[in-house]
């Protein structure tokens, strides 16, 4: 399936709480959240999806680890599907989420870089998103 713009991303990301810290250096393959594993599939965002899966999803965490992929490598596993691979509307205009199909492949081969952000002192995650604009690359 296309992405939803026709264009495909140069990246996908991958958040991680920070209790589920990756190791340094990363293994071959990192082991699977419980949320990943009851989808049958890894959860990714886009770099212009990041902010919102930040809000909604580590709104309560201090600390998260933010995993960048090349799309290219990956893109023959990825389907475009809405956050609950739904064929149906997406979330509130949010579009739909890359879907990592590869029996949760993620790891060194995967993954380009990882950063770690952590909340600003107003409790919010724009100083991170801020910070990291140059590395979030669409």
């Amino acid at each position: 399936m296309a992405t939803p713009s026709d264009a495909s991303p140069t990246y996908v990301y991958k958040l991680i709480s920070s209790a589920a810290a990756p190791p340094d250096p990363l293994p071959n393959r990192l082991p699977v959240s419980d949320l990943d594993q009851a989808s049958g599939f890894i959860h990714l965002s886009t770099a212009r999806q990041v902010p919102n899966t930040l809000r909604f999803f580590y709104k309560d965490h201090v600390k998260v680890y933010v995993l960048r992929i090349p799309y290219d490598p990956v893109e023959k596993n990825i389907k475009w599907e809405d956050p609950k691979a739904e064929v149906c509307g997406p979330r509130g205009g949010e579009g739909t989420f890359p879907h990592l199909y590869n029996e949760f492949k993620l790891g060194k081969d995967e993954v380009e870089s990882v950063q770690c952000w952590e909340k600003g002192p107003d409790l919010g995650w724009d100083s991170a998103l801020q910070a990291a604009e140059a590395w979030l690359v669409c």
